[in-house]
């Protein structure tokens, strides 16, 4: 049984920094692309960056394109997001997903199987 559980937000300022985790369990790690997904109250889920298996492909959203940064450990079964400059408008309820078949890799919602409970961050003026 797969299961993901998202750690590391929290409020802090404009201009500030976080870096969430994503701890995975139930399958072998290096196989799986893993994403980051947000959702801000009354919006849509959206795609945040994406990482594929071993970390040599990464893909993010224009919104957060040179503020945020993807990584994986493999060896620690764990995926993060770097997140600086943080705005008011990133914040958001964010999520880690990872999708059922293995050496996929994509930036939509529908392709990913399994979800985290997801981590609040909130970003104030």
């Amino acid at each position: 049984q797969v299961q993901l559980v998202e750690s590391g937000g929290g409020l802090v300022q404009a201009g500030t920094s976080l870096r969430l985790s994503c701890s995975a369990s139930g399958r072998t790690f290096s196989l799986y692309s893993m994403g980051w997904f947000r959702q801000a109250p009354g919006k849509e889920r959206e795609f945040v960056a994406a990482i594929s298996r071993l970390g040599g492909t990464v893909a993010y959203a224009d919104s957060v394109k040179g503020r945020f940064t993807i990584s994986r450990d493999n060896a620690k079964n764990t995926v993060y997001l770097q997140m600086n400059n943080l705005k008011p408008e990133d914040t958001a309820v964010y999520y880690c997903a990872t999708p059922q078949m293995p050496y996929s890799y994509s930036r939509n919602t529908g392709d990913y199987d399994y979800w985290g409970q997801g981590t609040q961050v909130t970003v104030s003026t």
